[in-house]
């Protein structure tokens, strides 16, 4: 059987498609599309891109075998406080958990702080009797009549969502079960989340902002899902349709409309697990994932051919970029930094006369102000086109025409007038910032990670990364870039090459001076259990592998650190080599272990996964003449502020081992390259094209 599969990635100014159809001997071909995302109704956008993408390939909806997505809506839903209406059900005493947080203060001088509000007002909290220790055993029965009781209170309040999280839940969730029951038998339409499903672990915190997060944008997520199911299947297409995780598996469209939050940032995992493909492709150990889009800039680190993970992850934060700022969430994530940096965040002068960019943006409609839709103030995509570097004609593959007047006047009436600036040194000054911003990001996330950029090469891509890659690879010190093909819509490519996984987490305290193997054991056999009945429903028979891990840390400390554990009973002879792999990793991070302390597991996790696909290395290619331009642009150096005719080329005229100096445009459909003064561009066997920075004779 031929197997054609789609992907289709929202993001907040474009969705992008991406399309591979199986040949002749295996041979894929892949077509792309890029459309204007519709806010108001996203689901209008997919479908409008799989059919460009279909009519490109000559395919019809009933041709498609699998069909992949990845959305922002639920991390919008948040950010923007537009999901359900939501209630919460917790231990009589624990109703101000959501609000009191960990106390702890983002900023510890601001005597002005402002906290992020829980998603339930206090009046939707609502106690119920009953208590369970630390060990699950019940100290106080359920009041069941108390939780009756509170019925028809949020009935008559307009409740859309409930969340129910009693204290220790996780570790018996007998109460959290029985309630849940109550509320099915009395009110079945309404939908519930259960703490001890959603986040199983420790920390009420974040095990009750979590559930209350994924109970908020359930409604809206099944109500969305709905709709896209019932657009494509009017479509004629009757394939299977999966959901890309935050963590950078597949999963049903079942699991992911009862688990939504692990939506959350579905788009940018596509985006590593695409630049992580495409550097084993290529054999590159250490490489740093760069995804520029419309809205947002995403950087994360790959080591190993695979992304650095993290079981937390921090949604519409009060205090622009500052951790802790925003509300927690537990659950499986690709760990990368996200910062208002995209094509449509808006530039303005503050105050003290600074350039500001991001993070406001100005999404998809109206857009920046070069697009004609009623946009007045500047972005970086008006900056980008008053620099001349791009061609207002072809932008998007000729799909949207750019007004280079309305962005001069935008950028003149909003920053240079400010400034004493005419259009293009405003705009210079526009992408030096937004260049910076990003810079700035990727150099806090490898101080953060213990890594360096030394020997790493930038996967660039994404509508905007390979427009900004080089300036910011001369910035952080990084002398290669990779440009893949198809790098406009790099996370639906993302998105084919992901594993149907799952991640179950749990909690479960041992300590290794008493280390209860019996019940680690059963623990981790459940979980194995679980994760791989979840990906079973949705891998039609492909094999499947599995990894464990634990977290762990010394006795009094505040942070974990995760280790790899063998997939198999553990021996008492594992305890010893379990506790030295947690010292030199720990090592890793802050130089030496702490010798005479106690380690204490606090957690554990076991994914399930199909096995991916084998990756071909790139065959080597001899050199190539390159193409002749095909125009030439008035572009404006960034670094120089000086103005020079650069040549434009066109990527498909290109052959595998043809050079162009820099400085020079590379011109595709969806995306450009700029290739800078001192910057050679090479395409590879792969039709990547590979950007070193040229060393001084």
């Amino acid at each position: 059987m031929r197997r054609v599969r789609l992907a289709a990635d929202i993001g907040g100014t474009f969705t992008d498609i991406a399309l591979e159809a199986e040949g002749a001997e295996e041979v894929v071909t892949r077509w792309t599309a890029k459309v204007l995302t519709t806010p108001e109704a996203p689901e209008r956008g997919v479908l409008e891109g799989v059919a460009l993408a279909l009519e490109r390939a000559g395919l019809t909806a009933a041709d498609v075998t699998l069909m992949i997505h990845g959305t922002t809506l639920a991390t919008n839903a948040l950010i923007e406080r537009k999901g359900a209406k939501t209630a919460l059900l917790t231990t009589e005493g624990f109703r101000d958990v959501l609000a009191l947080g960990n106390e702890s203060r983002y900023d510890q001088y601001d005597l002005n702080i402002d906290l992020p509000e829980p998603l339930v007002p206090r009046r939707w909290r609502l106690p119920v009797p009953e208590r369970l220790d630390n060990t699950g055993r019940v100290l106080r029965p359920l009041d069941e009549a108390a939780l009756r009781a509170h019925i028809p209170f949020l009935r008559a309040e307009g409740i859309e969502a409930l969340a129910i999280g009693f204290l220790h839940g996780f570790v018996n969730p007998a109460h959290e079960r029985r309630a849940a029951e109550i509320l099915r038998e009395e009110w079945p339409e309404l939908p519930v989340s259960l703490a001890s499903e959603v986040s199983p672990e420790m920390r009420e915190w974040e095990r009750f902002s979590t559930t209350v997060a994924n109970a908020y944008v359930q409604p809206l997520m099944a109500r969305y899902l709905g709709r896209l199911e019932a657009g494509l299947r009017a479509m004629g297409m009757g394939a299977p349709l999966f959901l890309m995780l935050s963590g950078g598996g597949l999963t049903t469209i079942e699991t992911a409309a009862r688990f939504p939050i692990r939506l959350v940032e579905s788009g940018p995992a596509g985006g590593a697990i695409f630049s992580a493909h495409v550097a084993r492709q290529r054999g590159l150990e250490k490489v740093l994932s760069f995804d520029m889009g419309g809205t947002t800039a995403k950087v994360c680190l790959i080591d190993g051919y695979a992304p650095q993970a993290s079981r937390s992850f921090e949604v519409a934060r009060v205090g622009r970029f500052k951790k802790g700022s925003g509300l927690p969430l537990r659950i499986p994530v690709i760990e990368m930094v996200e910062i208002g940096a995209g094509g449509g965040s808006l530039a303005s002068v503050d105050a003290m006369g600074r350039i500001q960019v991001g993070p406001e943006s100005a999404g998809a409609m109206p857009g920046p102000a070069c697009y004609g839709r009623g946009g007045t103030r500047p972005a970086v995509t008006d900056a980008n086109l008053a620099l001349g570097r791009y061609d207002a004609a072809s932008f998007a593959g000729g799909t949207l025409v750019l007004d280079a007047g309305a962005a001069a006047r935008a950028l003149d009436a909003h920053v240079g007038a400010r400034l004493g600036l005419d259009a293009g040194m405003a705009a210079l000054g526009v992408v030096e910032v937004v260049d910076e911003n990003m810079a700035n990001a990727a150099r806090v996330h490898a101080i953060e990670s213990g890594k360096s950029y030394e020997g790493r090469t930038i996967i660039a891509f994404g509508g905007g990364g390979p427009v900004h890659g080089y300036r910011v690879a001369e910035k952080i010190g990084v002398e290669r870039i990779l440009v893949p093909s198809g790098a406009g819509v790099g996370s639906a490519i993302g998105f084919l090459r992901a594993p149907v996984a799952y991640e179950v987490v749990r909690s479960l305290y041992t300590r290794f001076g008493r280390f209860d193997l019996s019940a680690v054991n059963a623990l981790l056999a459940e979980m194995s259990a679980e994760a791989a009945r979840t990906v079973a429903a949705g891998s039609f028979g492909a094999a499947t592998t599995e990894t464990r891990l634990a977290y762990m840390r010394y006795v009094g400390q505040g942070h974990e650190i995760a280790v790899p554990l063998p997939v198999r009973p553990l021996t008492e002879a594992d305890v010893p080599a379990l506790r030295a792999a947690y010292d030199a990793e720990y090592a890793r991070f802050y130089d030496r272990p702490v010798p005479g302390s106690d380690v204490e597991v606090l957690s554990f996790a076991v994914t399930v996964s199909t096995v991916a696909e084998e990756v071909l290395p790139a065959a080597e290619v001899e050199d190539a003449p390159a193409p002749a331009p095909i125009r030439v642009q008035r572009v404006r150096d960034t670094a120089t502020g000086e103005l020079g005719d650069w040549p434009v080329y066109s990527r498909a005229a290109m052959r595998p081992g043809a050079r162009v100096a820099g400085p020079c445009i590379v011109a595709e459909d969806e995306t450009s390259t700029l290739v800078g003064p001192g910057w050679v561009c090479r395409m590879d066997g792969l039709g990547y094209l590979e950007l070193m920075k040229e060393r001084p004779a």
